[in-house]
């Protein structure tokens, strides 16, 4: 028998459901169900928590368009039993048990307590819930919460403190509270940042505009960990993990921390004191994963970073996205709102504090003071004003920088500089000027972005060809894929090359299967067959893409697993230094580049 749930998982912080720990489990998709099983699971949460001697907590159940969640609070330091808990009480609601087989024999010995009666499953439980139980580390965080200390758990470790003044026990040899040296142990200035498009670069913009006001800031981001401006681990760490990573380093004075949809899903959030809160942006992307399957829904989970607040904090907001305009009245926590918007008379019928562009400058306005930023043509990530989406960027990470208490001329400063090397803001939005063909390399990876990216595109062209390298990772649904085509075929390309994600982009997909589905996509919109080749490999494209061009075309080149794009930077820097042409042969070993890293990996 199939498990009639898809996902179940714990809830290490505040989360789309409630602002505590707990447990959500997804129904599998196309189970039978009605109001009264979705009751009788209620019920059955209910009914455990008292066998438990739990305390009470939110409950909420979310029906949606392929099925329901649960989700519970539950006590921090019992949260994997909370989950059988919850597999249990679906199986329960449903009238079902589990086969004789364990669910994973090699992770799960034991049998599943849904395989038992209902007696003897609550017995179960409880004694689940003894073993993991931590009464140490209860204490430790209730005496963090009375001494006003920060203090972030995970399956290893108990950190209290953050930055410089951080300590770390392992969960097997905590201190007592008393042994805990409360008055050297202190918070740092912290920022989190989500949205559909745009949070690396604003992260990245943030971190640099606290090192020019004075302090070591550490972030992470979808690139990886960085302190004080250098890479200490490379990957996606957008979530969780990568946050209280990067409040744990003893050398950080403030943390800029990227949340991603897929962190504040499946584990919820990790700081609850922020000075500020940025939502860039909602659009269409990742839709039917968690029971996520509009707008609608994505924007609250966006909004689930104004959680992440200190009382006094910031829930900074693009004033230009109409989910994030209609939806900040009903947060249940009203902060704070500055406004952002590429109009300022926009943001500023929003609220007193705003930031957007009036007569070609960027102006902040704080209540009844105004600073003028400077010009926006003169700001390099905008490239010459033509990106717009990179001005909504630096509007919102201006407005994020002065609510953490950064001074208008240092926002001002930073923004004159920042974007003029590739090195500030990798991977986004960076342009090669060679000798006869242009490059653009970004990070695209949804329509929208996508467009934008081609808006930029079109304002850089010279008389030439257009190309494209095309993909999408693995994870989202055909809707979403013919989307990315349109806005493609829209561009009116010459040429588009195929590509995979590749690594853990393909998340369900075999390779290939994306961009089969996208050159179906591009011939039904009316692109020829020989305009549409598949190079599976970013890098090998790319390569490709270069072979093919002409004088005065431009390569468009949306590259986004890092290991590829690394090469890709390093031929186009390589190409840049020597003055190469169009028609001239790409450097030697640059080939066998391409091929070596591509059999090193798995």
């Amino acid at each position: 028998m199939n498990a009639p749930f898809e996902d179940s998982r714990r809830l290490t912080g505040a989360n789309l459901y409630f602002d505590a720990s707990g447990a959500a489990l997804e129904t599998a998709p196309g189970l039978d169900f009605d109001a009264g099983v979705l009751q009788r699971w209620r019920a059955n949460i209910l009914r455990a928590r008292a066998a438990l001697g739990w305390a009470d907590g939110a409950i909420v159940v979310r029906e949606h368009a392929s099925g329901a969640s649960l989700a519970f609070a539950a006590p921090i330091d019992q949260l994997y039993t909370a989950t059988e808990v919850n597999e249990w009480a679906l199986y329960a609601a449903l009238g079902l048990r589990a086969d004789d087989t364990p669910l994973d024999e090699e992770e799960s010995p034991r049998p599943h307590v849904a395989h038992f009666e209902d007696g003897e499953a609550l017995r179960q439980l409880r004694e689940l819930a003894r073993a993991e139980a931590r009464p140490v580390l209860v204490a430790l965080l209730a005496a963090a919460h009375a001494h006003g200390v920060p203090a972030h758990p995970d399956d290893d470790a108990l950190s209290i403190g953050e930055g410089e003044t951080s300590r770390t026990w392992p969960l097997d040899a905590l201190p007592a509270t008393d042994d805990v040296p409360w008055p050297q142990l202190h918070g740092v200035p912290k920022a989190v940042v989500t949205g559909s498009n745009g949070k690396t670069t604003s992260v990245r913009l943030l971190a640099a505009m606290l090192r020019a006001h004075g302090l070591r800031s550490g972030y992470s981001s979808t690139d990886g960990l960085f302190v004080d401006g250098e890479r200490i681990e490379t990957g996606d760490y957008s979530g969780p993990v990568g946050a209280r990573t990067v409040l744990r380093q003893p050398d950080v004075q403030a943390a800029v921390l990227e949340s991603a949809r897929g962190g504040l899903l499946r584990r919820g959030l990790v700081a609850n004191d922020a000075r500020v809160a940025l939502v860039t942006n909602v659009s269409a992307d990742h839709f039917g994963e968690y029971g996520i399957h509009s707008l609608d829904d994505l924007a609250q989970v966006k909004l689930v970073v104004a959680k992440a607040l200190a009382a006094d904090g910031t829930l900074v907001l693009n004033a230009d996205d109409p989910m994030l305009v209609r939806d900040a009245p009903a947060l249940s926590s009203p902060q704070k709102i500055a406004w952002f918007a590429l109009d300022l008379a926009n943001a500023r019928a929003r609220g007193p504090h705003a930031c957007g562009v009036r007569d070609g400058r960027l102006v902040l306005r704080s209540d009844e003071n105004e600073y003028d930023l400077g010009a926006i043509a003169a700001m390099p990530l905008t490239v010459a004003g033509s990106a717009r989406y990179n001005i909504a960027n630096i509007a919102g990470a201006a407005a994020a920088a002065h609510a953490l208490g950064i001074a208008p001329e240092t926002i001002s400063a930073v923004l004159a500089r920042f974007g003029s090397t590739h090195s500030d803001n990798p991977g986004r939005l960076q342009c090669w000027r060679l000798a006869d063909v242009d490059a653009l390399l970004d990070y695209a990876h949804n329509a929208d972005g996508l467009h934008g990216l081609l808006q930029v595109a079109q304002g850089l062209r010279r008389d030439g060809r257009l190309a494209l390298i095309l993909g999408h990772a693995g994870n989202r649904t055909d809707q979403e894929l013919r989307a990315l085509a349109n806005v493609a075929v829209a561009a009116k390309p010459d040429r588009i090359w195929l590509k995979d994600i590749g690594g853990d982009y393909l998340r369900g997909r075999a390779s290939g299967e994306v961009a089969a589905f996208l050159r179906d996509a591009l011939l039904a919109a009316g692109m020829p067959g020989h305009a549409l080749p598949v190079c599976l490999d970013e890098a090998e494209a790319t390569r490709q893409a270069l072979e093919w061009a002409q004088a005065g075309d431009l390569l468009v080149l949306p590259v986004h697993e890092p290991a590829r794009r690394d090469v890709v930077v390093a031929l186009l820097d390589r190409l840049q230094a020597t003055g190469w042409r169009a028609g001239d042969v790409l450097p030697e070993g640059f080939a066998e580049m391409v091929m070596g890293t591509l059999e090193q990996q798995p």
